[in-house]
């Protein structure tokens, strides 16, 4: 019997609850960072070594563009939205290694992501706004427009997923057809080709996530 190519892949069952690929490699590589972080950061020093240098660099570098993005300090969102950059830098680009599947490329990892960004959005609306502040702007410029206000709240958050997942789907069919064809002799470019597209996707997920919460908080006019 054949099975669609978007089914997920059940490497083992705890219980009645099935495990696929891609609960596997999240966790693998969330444990991954979280170990090169710790090892980066452990002894932090002002003469810091190449590890720590290049956390520094990657963390400025990504607390610059949210700034520029959002106008306002970036650090309260960084726990965030940093985390959001790197994990799917690397997720992404597991689409570059023979037999890898990013787990963006499948349904239900975009789908998390979309939800904490949402819930994130009210919850850093709320905490700058306060509750009833943050709740009337819904009301306005109309409260007849109350409910295309909530529609769009929840189509853009799908849309978010949508692109990430759609995006990512393509890119790995693409890889693997190149893969079948050429073997392990797949030319460098488009190698290189994988690391770009994994690192805008990247990319736009983070900013537009960053563009939702600057909306939220009013430092970006929605």
């Amino acid at each position: 019997m054949e099975t669609s190519p978007l089914a997920p892949e059940i490497l083992f069952f705890i219980g009645p609850v099935g495990i696929d690929r891609a609960v596997v490699t999240t966790w693998v590589i969330m444990l991954l960072l979280l170990a090169l972080s710790a090892v980066a950061m452990r002894h932090g020093r002002a003469r810091a070594g190449a590890l720590q240098s290049a956390f520094e660099i990657l963390v400025d570098s990504i607390s610059k563009q949210i700034e520029e993005v959002m106008r306002r300090d970036p650090w309260p969102f960084m726990p965030l939205l940093g985390t959001l950059f790197i994990f799917l830098a690397v997720a992404n680009m597991a689409a570059i290694i023979p037999g890898g599947k990013p787990p963006t490329s499948h349904l239900e990892t975009p789908a998390a992501l979309a939800v904490i960004v949402f819930f994130s959005v009210h919850y850093y609306g709320i905490k700058t706004k306060g509750l009833r502040r943050y709740l009337r702007h819904y009301l306005e410029p109309n409260p007849f427009m109350l409910p295309l206000t909530v529609l769009s709240e929840l189509t853009r958050i799908f849309s978010l997923m949508v692109r990430l997942f759609g995006n990512m789907m393509s890119h790995e069919f693409i890889i693997a057809i190149i893969l079948f064809l050429a073997g392990l002799f797949l030319p460098i470019p488009f190698l290189l080709l994988g690391i770009l597209v994994g690192l805008i996707q990247a990319y736009i997920f983070t900013i537009l996530a960053a563009v939702y919460i600057g909306a939220a908080v009013g430092s970006i006019e929605a």
